[in-house]
């Protein structure tokens, strides 16, 4: 298993997960071979995908933990979260919190982001254990929480989900987002077969996230 410091690391340093959605094991591993082309090398497949854990098996094999960090989302409860971790995961992502899945997490001492709303759901998380936590929506936010919920808590690592673009997330990284999550927004070419635009909306991501932390580096001089 890989050293949850190790993980957290790499994820801050990539600066986005890319959240796979897809109708078919095929399509997803398709999709996560176009992001890790484009630089994205932090992926999530859902609980959503058909036959997800032998996908995140597949991945765990055709990739070493060096090269792509695969992780499982939307899991809802600790078995599933035990099952994605049996399965080579790396980390767990959740669209709420769920203490045991988190407490089961911390026990396996693998990164764990739950799902949060409000600073009462936030709260609850940091208490949990949580290592990251997952605004979401984010798109019923916009780039302004960040910075109005590390107020009150500003020992959390936030990662804002749904919503986050090419075109603001820029915004949302430069307000103190940890990371991002990017699901449609990341992968909309898969569903016309164009992995190559995937591909290139991987880059842009990475090439704009970069361009935020360089000017947030500029402007703390």
């Amino acid at each position: 298993m890989l050293d949850k410091r190790i993980c957290l690391e790499r994820i801050e340093k990539t600066g986005i997960v890319a959240v796979v959605r897809a109708e078919s094991p095929d399509r997803a591993l398709r999709i996560a071979d176009a992001v890790k082309r484009g630089g994205v090398d932090v992926i999530e497949i859902t609980m959503t995908v058909p036959g997800a854990l032998e996908v995140i098996r597949e991945l765990c094999r055709a990739y070493p933990k060096d090269e792509v960090l695969v992780g499982a989302g939307t899991v809802l409860d600790s078995e599933t979260a035990k099952a994605c971790l049996m399965a080579g995961a790396r980390f767990i992502v959740s669209p709420g919190t769920d203490v045991d899945t988190i407490r089961l997490c911390n026990q396996y001492r693998v990164a764990v982001m739950p799902g949060v709303f409000t600073p009462t759901e936030l709260m609850h998380a940091l208490q949990g254990g949580a290592d990251v936590c997952k605004i979401f929506p984010a798109s019923l936010f916009g780039p302004a929480v960040i910075k109005a919920m590390k107020g009150p808590f500003p020992q959390a690592l936030l990662m804002p989900t749904g919503g986050v673009n090419v075109d603001n997330v820029g915004e949302w990284i430069r307000a103190g987002s940890f990371a991002v999550g990017a699901g449609s927004e990341l992968t909309s070419g898969a569903k016309d077969g164009n992995y190559d635009l995937v591909t290139e909306t991987a880059q842009l991501f990475v090439s704009r996230i970069r361009q935020a932390r360089a000017e947030m580096v500029g402007s703390s001089r």
